[in-house]
């Protein structure tokens, strides 16, 4: 039992057969013809994707590095911005906050020191409080 194998031809090998031949001639060079007219427009739909993509991603591209080159530009002026002196109010507030933090500590340690001590006695300090018999 023998196979038999059909071998497609590319449309260039179908041209050239059909010029080769007498035969089949006109209709293998018409196939040939039309079939690299085919490949070609194909190809050049192909090519012509390509670039549009290209083109797409380039101009994408060309915007984000613009839009960071505004964000680095912006740079030296945000951090002109940061480094200002600010206002003297929040080292007016921190002293005050200190000097109540002290004083308030004062009177803390004064109020415990003053319940630590017994309480003076009215009696003259000679007179014994338990005379014993």
């Amino acid at each position: 039992m023998s196979s038999k194998t059909r071998v497609r031809l590319t449309p260039r090998e179908r041209l050239g057969r059909g010029l080769k031949y007498s035969t089949m001639g006109p209709v293998d060079v018409t196939r040939g013809t039309l079939g690299l007219g085919v490949d070609s427009v194909r190809s050049s739909a192909s090519w012509v994707s390509d670039r549009y993509r290209r083109s797409k991603v380039a101009g994408e591209l060309r915007a984000e590095v613009a839009a960071a080159q505004e964000i680095v530009a912006g740079l030296p002026e945000a951090i002109a911005k940061a480094r200002k002196p600010r206002r003297r109010r929040r080292p007016l507030l921190l002293a005050g906050l200190g000097v109540a933090l002290v004083a308030g500590g004062a009177v803390t340690f004064s109020i415990l020191r003053r319940s630590a001590q017994p309480d003076p006695s009215p009696l003259p300090p000679s007179v014994e409080v338990n005379p014993r018999p």
